[in-house]
């Protein structure tokens, strides 16, 4: 990792505390988040010292644990002042090799300056994708001369944003791409395969079959759990077997062991917690991804109950909008 304490450039002022980037349109639920999960009472006060850039929130004398409604963090923030764009490149380019912008104005000139930095792929991902694990800075343009930025971040995409190449004609939904984005993280986080042939998933609540859809695409044999059918072209999938049924409801011994189990069911978080534990303490799964849909006010306690499971992590997908995906792992 890139470590900036040694940074002596006259043209790098050191800043305390961290920025975040929020994903769009949810700098509100960060803000609340910063205050009621992380503590930080500065960023609910009307003289605060935080700024915000766009979606980019800085906040000084910040040392709080990572919000989920940050896209990344830049975790050694400095501002960068410079002449001309060359400058700017070289400056950023003496410190590491890869940097990502986040722009909220001057794109032209941040384009500029991209164009002189070593080349990295900006463009939506096709799935399967494999996340490199080389650190990834993160710059944004204030003003014609002035860069906010940090070379060490709490992602390695870019921005911390994983955006896929979409698929507008075969899925039966948009929620394909969250497990696709899901199982992305679940390789990157515990290294383990994305599901196979030969392998067996659950799906819960799986109607209309965007996560099955992936599944089978993958290989894999699917027991899709639903009170309401999927569509036609998955009902007739050998790869798919169907039950009209509260997936909640089910004992483990009758369904028996899996390799995979997923739910994107709307539902209470607490409900959902009770059946993850459940189907953990069985011993008859080893991964599982699910999908924490917020009631209203967001009980963190909960929250911090899926991600104190051992071999677990709770992240805020690129394609989750008001809800926190669960990743367990076990190799």
């Amino acid at each position: 990792m890139s470590d900036t304490t040694n940074i002596t450039n006259p043209n790098i002022t050191k800043l305390s505390g961290k920025a975040f980037i929020a994903f769009p349109e949810m700098m509100g639920l960060l803000k609340s988040e910063l205050t009621s999960r992380c503590g930080y009472v500065k960023a609910n006060e009307l003289n605060s010292d935080c700024k915000t850039y766009g979606d980019l929130y800085y906040c000084p004398d910040y040392e709080g644990v990572t919000p989920y409604w940050a896209s990344t963090v830049l975790e050694e923030p400095f501002l960068l002042k410079f002449d001309s764009i060359g400058e700017a490149a070289r400056i950023l380019k003496s410190i590491q090799r890869n940097w990502a912008p986040y722009q909220y104005q001057l794109f032209r000139r941040a384009a500029l300056v991209q164009d002189k930095l070593p080349y990295i792929n900006l463009k939506e991902k096709k799935f399967p994708f494999e996340i490199p694990h080389s650190p990834m800075g993160v710059y944004t343009l204030i003003d014609d001369h002035t860069i906010i930025a940090s070379a060490k971040t709490s992602s390695p995409l870019p921005a911390g944003r994983l955006q896929w190449i979409e698929d507008h004609e075969n899925p039966p939904s948009r929620a394909y791409l969250k497990i696709q984005e899901s199982l992305t993280l679940a390789h990157y986080y515990f290294g383990v395969d994305l599901p196979k042939e030969g392998q067996r998933c659950f799906e819960a609540g799986a109607c209309p079959g965007g996560w099955t859809w992936v599944l089978v695409g993958l290989g894999a044999n699917v027991l899709a759990v639903d009170r309401s059918e999927l569509v036609p072209s998955l009902m007739k999938n050998p790869l798919v077997t169907f039950k009209a049924h509260d997936a909640f409801t089910f004992k483990c011994e009758e369904l028996g062991a899996f390799d995979w189990i997923f739910s994107d069911v709307i539902c209470y978080p607490e409900r959902l917690l009770d059946w993850v534990k459940m189907w953990l303490s069985s011993g008859l799964v080893k991964n599982m991804i699910c999908t924490i849909k917020m009631q209203g006010e967001i009980n963190w306690e909960t929250v911090k109950e899926f991600a104190d499971i051992p071999n677990s992590i709770v992240v805020h997908l690129n394609y989750n909008k008001h809800e926190l995906t669960w990743i367990h792992c076990e190799k």
